[in-house]
């Protein structure tokens, strides 16, 4: 059944148009990927279907109420006081009216002042919301919003923060928490994995695979349109066309698009060369026919001549109507992405080794040790990928390989012959104040030529080369930083979430970098795309310990997960478990007074639940042994 059917979409922004002919045709159970490079209206579409912008041009037919929508949204404005608990319980507005009346009833039979005629409004407020909130099933909605921060591992002390404190990737989770509570029949998610560790992206994935609603969403994360997408809508300046399949497969199509309009190219062309030799020999037929009868005077040759002219003239015109057929249905030539080929000369090192950290331990106090005794090395032409949990100390790591931080413990030592070159998330290699060209030309043996190819092969038009950092996009500044750190000269490249910001396209052209760059890569990234087509070797961070792993990311994935496959007892084990460490957390936090006999009683209840968890632990570890 469609839900959502628009024809001829338009917006324009700033008098420029952002989109245009968008026919779409979405129908319940679906998983749809909005899919196209930054700037060609994906966000602004998905605030068009939402209601929250209006349409300059075309339709929509909704055939789902909007209060039937979920929707994730990169830019929260509105709720940032509330606590992290309360947002998520936000998501559900009836039964969060329902449970605030309660607890406001709740509060208010607490003042023992209050006179009796006071008492029996209030009781009766609290009894209509009590009973109104158990027809509603609230408590098991409170349980399942308090389970889904547990899954998501957004620990309960951060639970009543207020939303605005948390991290960038907490107020992720918060808000995929509350969808999973409220359960929408459609979910529109926009940039749902920014932020998100690899854990955390994959438990998203699993739960919207399992979700029965229909799921809207922009992503520049490859793996995740893999394995959420069931089609993907690319948008275009010229409207939009429907891909079934997530990424792989539009990649594929893509590619026999182009294949067959090559095809069809070359076909048209010699098609095309062909009439016009075709219409210059009738052309030249019919000139020597009509100087041939204009030289005599008999009227029967004469008229032999006429007609031979006469005839290549039908035959040329029907030639050039053929052309102009062609030309009206003509293929374009495609249109291939401009590659990099221009090469510096980067500082060659001899030794194999580069960097080596024997035994090192590192914290910030003497509470917080990140990780103990690593001990790694890091040799010449690898491309090392460094994972791990946001928190873990990934970004600490390069600090401490770069020299930036020093060790508690142990050492690090690096190669003298090693130029290193730093891909900091904050973008501090940037000059405020000069041009995107000057920046380039002010690295080494760098020329006007050569750096205007870069610029354009990593999409800076020709204007957009005189743009200075202070007014750019943050795709366009990862863009310049990442440039200038490629043509820099290093041999060694360190790079912290070098593709934060960045569209597909821009990705793609900065892997190919990547696999032409001739000396050795450190990454620390979320995307598993990019991993999984560079890395040699993978270091893992997480709970303190750093463990290596020789191969690719795929590699890695497969060992582990052949490790912790999750059988359908186990999972059951699991949630229980996650259940009580939910009681457990309550009970902590729950005020019994100075009352002996409750507080005793509240103790035991810990105590017992406390065993349990141990118990099932234990069980959880004996079945993986």
């Amino acid at each position: 059944m469609t839900i959502i059917k628009t024809k001829g979409l338009s917006k324009e922004w700033n008098g420029k148009p952002l989109f245009q002919n968008i026919d779409l045709d979405i129908t319940a159970g679906e998983r749809i990927a909005f899919f196209g490079p930054n700037g060609i209206g994906k966000t602004t579409l998905l605030l068009t279907l939402l209601g929250k912008i209006e349409a300059d041009g075309g339709t929509i037919e909704r055939r789902l109420p909007l209060e039937s929508w979920g929707w994730l949204n990169q830019h929260i404005t509105a709720g940032l006081e509330q606590t992290a608990l309360e947002f998520v319980f936000a998501g559900n507005p009836p039964l969060d009216r329902t449970r605030k009346e309660m607890l406001e009833a709740q509060a208010a039979l607490h003042d023992s002042a209050m006179k009796e005629e006071e008492y029996s409004f209030w009781m009766e407020r609290y009894t209509q919301a009590y009973e109104s909130f158990l027809s509603l099933d609230g408590y098991e909605w409170e349980r399942k919003a308090e389970r889904s921060l547990l899954q998501l591992k957004l620990e309960p002390q951060l639970w009543h923060e207020p939303f605005a404190k948390l991290s960038g990737g907490q107020k992720t989770k918060a808000q995929i928490a509350r969808q999973i509570a409220a359960e929408p029949k459609l979910i529109v998610l926009d940039e749902p994995t920014n932020h998100l560790d690899r854990e955390s992206l994959e438990w998203l994935e699993r739960w919207l695979q399992s979700y029965d609603g229909t799921i809207l969403f922009v992503s520049h994360d490859r793996a995740f349109l893999d394995s959420v997408a069931d089609a993907i809508y690319e948008l275009s300046s010229a409207g939009c066309k429907r891909y079934a399949g997530g990424y792989s497969e539009y990649r594929k199509q893509k590619q026999i698009e182009l294949q067959t309009q090559q095809t069809m190219y070359r076909k048209q062309e010699q098609e095309r060369e062909a009439l016009l030799a075709c219409i210059q020999r009738y052309k030249q037929w019919f000139q020597v026919a009509h100087r041939d009868a204009a030289k005599v005077e008999d009227p029967v040759t004469k008229g032999f001549w006429q007609a031979r002219a006469g005839k290549n003239v039908s035959r040329f015109h029907a030639k050039e109507k053929a052309l102009e057929r062609l030309e009206q249905n003509r293929v374009d030539m495609p249109k291939q992405a401009p590659s990099v080929h221009v090469r510096f000369g980067h500082d060659a090192i001899a030794a194999n080794t580069l960097l080596k950290t024997e035994r090192m331990t590192f914290g910030y106090n003497d509470r917080s040790t990140l990780f103990r005794d690593v001990s790694l090395s890091i040799e010449r032409n690898e491309r090392i990928a460094v994972i791990g949990p946001n928190g873990a100390g990934k970004t600490t790591l390069l600090k401490l390989l770069l020299g930036h931080l020093q060790p508690t413990a142990g050492s690090v030592t690096c190669n003298p012959q090693v130029k290193a070159g730093y891909f900091s998330q904050e973008l501090e290699q940037l000059e405020n104040g000069e041009s995107a060209l000057d920046q380039l030309l002010g690295l080494p043996d760098m020329t006007q030529s050569q750096a205007r190819t870069i610029l354009g092969c990593f999409l800076f038009s020709r204007d957009d080369a005189f743009k200075k950092p202070e007014e750019m996009s943050m795709g366009e500044k990862c863009r310049l930083a990442f440039i200038k750190l490629y043509f820099s000269g290093a041999n060694l490249l360190v790079l912290d979430e070098p593709t934060n910001y960045l569209d597909i396209d821009t990705r793609e052209r900065m892997e190919e970098a990547f696999q032409r760059f001739p000396g050795t890569i450190v990454i620390v990234s979320h995307d598993r795309y990019l991993i999984d087509k560079l890395a040699t070797r993978i270091v893992l961070i997480d709970g303190g310990a750093v463990t290596q792993y020789a191969g690719t990311y795929r590699e890695f994935t497969e060992r582990n997960s052949a490790k912790g496959a999750v059988t359908a007892e186990e999972q059951s084990l699991l949630n229980e478990l996650q259940r009580l460490e939910l009681d457990f957390s309550t009970l902590m936090v729950k005020n019994t007074g100075d009352d002996p006999e409750q507080n005793e009683q509240l103790l035991q209840d810990a105590r017992n639940i406390r065993t349990e968890i141990e118990r099932l632990k234990k069980t959880m570890k004996d079945a993986k042994s």
